[in-house]
C-alpha cells in the first residue's frame, strides 16, 4: 500500500455515515442533550426505571415518537427514521430498549398484525406512552421455538371472548419488557383455538394493569430483578388464569375469528401464516443489529481516543533529545487489537444501511413481495448475528486496551459490555439465527427446511439451490464491474484489488455452501434422518452463514465508498475496507489454505498487509471515530474526552 497523507474531511464524513437518515441522526443529536439524557451510574434498579420512563416521556412529546406509525394516527410513516432515531441512543441503552418495546415491540406489533381499527384505537396512547405496553412472547421452555408457544387463547361464542391461559409453569411469558412496572397492556402470543381446532400462533391485546396500576383479574405479574445489565427496563414475567379478552382484541390481519367462531384468514397454509406474521416483526431484529453496532462504535470511540492520548514506555531519545514517553497507540500491537475492530464497525455500518433501506422501501410497496421479505428476514437475521457477535467482542477488547481505567464506572465501558451482552440472545439466539439464514439459503428461501422431498433433492441436483445466494447486492453492477476487472495473476500487489477480495469471498462462499448441500444430500441419499442430517452438520451450517454474511458486508462497504463525494474521505475509506476484507482473510487463512486458495508465501503477505494498513491508518483513529458523531456528552467518558492531551500540552480538537 503506498503510503500519503490524506486531507480528511470529517464532515463529509460523517455526512456519508448519517447516510438517508441524517437528518433524523442529527435530530436526535440535538435533542439528546443535557442533564435529563447524560449518562449516569450507581442508581438504584428502581432509581434508573424510574429515569428512564421520564426519558421515555420525554421523547413522547417529540416527533421522534411517531416515526414508525402510520400518518392516520399522526405519525409519519417512516420506519428507516425510527430505525436510525434507535441506534443513536446509546447514552443509556435501558432507554434504547425501553423505546424498542414501547414503539417497536408494542407498538409495531399492533401496527403490523393489527387493522385499521386496532391502529385508531391504540398507537395514539402507544406513541404519546399514555397507554404503556408489553410485547409478551417468549415462554420460560419455549426460547426460540415460537411456533410452538404453550399460551392458549379458546374463543368462546357463547360471549364472543377469548380466554386466555397459562398451562403450566414452563408457559409462562419471561424477560418481557415493561411488565414488571409500567405496562398495561401486552401483545400477548398463544395459541388460537376455536371450536376444538387450533390454528396456530396468533397475537391478542392483553390488559395486564388496571388505571391505578394493579394486576388485572387472573394475571399475575413478577419482577424478574436486578440483570447483569439493563437495570433501567423493568423485564418481568407473566401468568394468565382463564383471562377473558373481547373478540375484537385479536390482531386479526392474518387470522380473523367471526362472533360464531369461525375462522378466517388471508392465508391458507398454517407455517406460512405463521411466518408471514413472524416475518412482519423483522423491524425488531434490524434494530438490535444497528443498537449494538452503536455500542460497538462507542467503546471504540472511548478507547481510540485514550490509547490516542495515554503514554507508557518511552522511546530511545536521539543525541540531545529528551525522552518522551510513547502514546499507546504508536504500539502496534495496540493498533492490532483497536483498528480491525474499527473497520469491521464500518462495513457493519454500510450493511446495516442497506438493510434499513430495504426494510423501508418493502414498508412502503403497494404489494407485499414474499421472495423479497424472505430475503430481508435472512439478511437480518445474518446482520443481527455477526453484529452484536462484534459488539461483544470489541467492547470486551476496549475494556482490555483501555486498562484499569476500561473498568471504571465512570468511563462506560463496563455498562456498555453490561447492556450489550444480552444483544446476543434477544430478538433471536445468535446460533439459531445463523442457521435459519443457511437454511433459507440452502431451501432457495423456503418457509423451513423440513425433510428433503424429491423436487426438493431435484433442485439440489440441477444445481438451483446455490442460485438464490450469490444474488448480489444493492450494488450488483458496481460489484460485477470490480470483479471483471480484476488482474488476472496473484502478486502481493493484488491484495488490495477490490476485485480480487471481492471474488475471493464470494468463491469461499459457493465453496461452503455447496459443499454443505452436497453433505446433506449425500446423507439424505442414504436414508440419514432429516433431523440427525442437519444437527450433525452444524459447524458446517454456521460456516455457511458467516461466510454468505462476510461478503454480504464487504459488498456494502463497496458501495458505501462508491458514495463517497470527497477523493481524500474515499481514498480513506478504501484502506479502511482493505483493513476489514483482509482481517477477515487473516481469520480465515486456515480456510483458505486448507482449500488451497492461498499459498502459504500469500497468506504472511496477508498479515504483513493487515500490519501495514494499521499503522497506515493509525494518524486517522481518532478522526474515523470522531465521524460516528456520538456527542462526548453520551460517551461519558473521561478518558474520552482529552484530560490526558491537556497534562501532556497537547490540546485536543474541540469536539460537538
Amino acid at each position: 500500500m503506498t503510503e500519503q497523507t490524506l486531507r480528511v474531511n470529517e464532515n463529509e464524513l460523517r455526512q456519508l455515515l448519517d447516510g438517508r437518515w441524517a437528518g433524523v441522526r442529527q435530530r436526535a443529536r440535538d435533542l439528546l442533550r443535557g442533564e435529563r439524557f447524560a449518562p449516569v451510574s450507581g442508581l438504584s434498579v428502581e432509581e434508573h426505571r424510574a429515569r428512564v420512563l421520564d426519558q421515555l416521556k420525554a421523547l413522547a412529546a417529540e416527533d421522534i415518537s411517531g416515526y414508525g406509525f402510520p400518518e392516520s394516527v399522526g405519525g409519519t410513516d417512516d420506519v428507516g427514521a425510527s430505525v436510525a432515531a434507535f441506534e443513536m441512543l446509546v447514552a443509556d441503552m435501558s432507554l434504547m430498549v425501553k423505546v424498542g418495546v414501547q414503539w417497536g415491540l408494542f407498538g409495531g406489533a399492533i401496527r403490523a398484525l393489527g387493522t385499521e381499527r386496532h391502529h385508531a384505537e391504540y398507537l395514539p396512547g402507544v406513541m404519546s406512552v399514555d397507554l404503556p405496553g408489553c410485547f409478551a412472547m417468549t415462554e420460560t421452555g419455549r426460547g426460540s421455538d415460537v411456533q410452538r408457544l404453550r399460551t392458549t387463547a379458546e374463543y368462546d361464542p357463547a360471549t364472543e371472548e377469548f380466554t386466555v391461559h397459562t398451562p403450566d409453569e414452563s408457559a409462562r411469558k419471561d424477560y418481557i419488557g415493561n411488565a414488571a412496572r409500567d405496562g398495561r397492556v401486552a401483545v400477548v402470543f398463544a395459541q388460537l383455538r376455536t371450536g376444538g381446532r387450533g390454528h396456530g400462533v396468533h397475537a391478542l391485546l392483553v390488559p395486564i394493569r388496571d388505571a391505578q396500576g394493579a394486576p388485572m383479574p387472573g394475571v399475575r405479574i413478577e419482577d424478574c430483578g436486578a440483570k447483569a445489565g439493563l437495570n433501567g427496563v423493568d423485564n418481568g414475567r407473566l401468568w394468565f388464569d382463564r383471562v377473558r379478552v373481547p373478540r375484537a382484541n385479536l390482531l386479526d390481519r392474518y387470522g380473523a375469528v367471526a362472533a360464531d367462531g369461525t375462522y378466517s384468514s388471508p392465508i391458507d397454509n398454517e407455517n406460512r401464516r405463521f411466518f408471514t406474521m413472524l416475518g412482519t416483526l423483522v423491524r425488531g431484529r434490524i434494530s438490535v443489529a444497528g443498537g449494538a453496532g452503536t455500542a460497538a462504535k462507542a467503546a471504540l470511540a472511548i478507547a481510540l481516543r485514550y490509547a490516542d492520548t495515554r503514554r507508557q514506555f518511552t522511546r530511545p531519545a536521539a543525541d540531545g533529545e529528551p525522552e518522551r514517553e510513547v502514546r499507546v497507540l504508536d504500539y502496534l500491537a495496540h493498533q492490532r487489537r483497536l483498528l480491525p475492530a474499527l473497520a469491521r464497525s464500518y462495513a457493519l455500518h454500510f450493511a446495516q444501511e442497506e438493510l434499513v433501506t430495504r426494510l423501508h422501501e418493502l414498508s412502503r410497496a403497494p404489494e407485499r413481495d414474499e421472495r423479497a421479505q424472505r430475503e430481508l428476514e435472512s439478511r437480518a437475521a445474518g446482520l443481527k448475528a455477526v453484529a452484536t457477535w462484534h459488539a461483544t467482542a470489541t467492547i470486551q477488547t476496549c475494556r482490555e486496551a483501555c486498562g484499569g481505567a476500561g473498568y471504571l464506572a465512570e468511563n462506560r465501558i463496563p455498562q456498555l459490555k453490561a447492556d450489550s451482552d444480552i444483544f446476543t440472545t434477544f430478538e433471536g439466539d445468535n446460533t439459531v439465527l445463523l442457521q435459519q439464514l443457511t437454511k433459507g439459503l440452502l431451501t432457495d428461501f423456503q418457509e423451513s427446511f423440513g425433510d428433503l422431498d424429491q423436487l426438493e433433492l431435484a433442485r439440489f441436483m440441477a444445481g438451483r439451490v446455490f442460485g438464490a445466494v450469490i444474488e448480489r447486492t444493492a450494488a450488483a453492477p458496481l460489484i460485477e464491474s470490480l470483479v471483471s476487472a480484476r488482474p488476472g495473476r496473484s502478486t502481493g500487489e493484488d491484495l488490495y484489488n477490490r476485485g480480487w477480495q471481492l471474488e475471493l469471498l464470494e468463491d469461499r462462499e459457493r465453496h461452503v455452501v455447496e459443499g454443505l448441500a452436497r453433505r446433506l444430500r449425500r446423507a439424505r441419499k442414504d436414508g440419514g434422518d432429516a433431523f440427525e442430517v442437519f444437527n450433525r452438520a452444524q459447524g458446517h451450517v454456521l460456516a455457511a452463514g458467516r461466510a454468505h454474511m462476510d461478503r454480504v458486508v464487504l459488498e456494502a462497504f463497496v458501495a458505501g465508498i462508491d458514495r463517497c463525494g470527497d477523493t481524500s474521505t474515499a481514498k480513506l475509506l478504501n484502506r479502511v475496507c482493505d483493513l476489514y476484507v483482509l482481517s477477515v482473510v487473516e481469520e480465515e487463512r486456515a480456510w483458505f489454505l486448507e482449500h488451497e486458495r492461498l499459498s502459504a508465501t500469500r497468506a504472511k503477505a496477508v498479515t504483513a498487509a493487515v500490519d501495514d494498513l494499521c499503522r497506515g491508518l493509525r494518524p486517522y483513529a481518532v478522526t474515523l471515530v470522531n465521524a460516528f458523531g456520538l456527542r462526548d456528552e453520551w460517551l461519558g467518558a473521561p478518558i474520552a474526552l482529552g484530560a490526558e492531551h491537556a497534562r501532556q500540552g497537547d490540546a485536543p480538537p474541540a469536539r460537538g
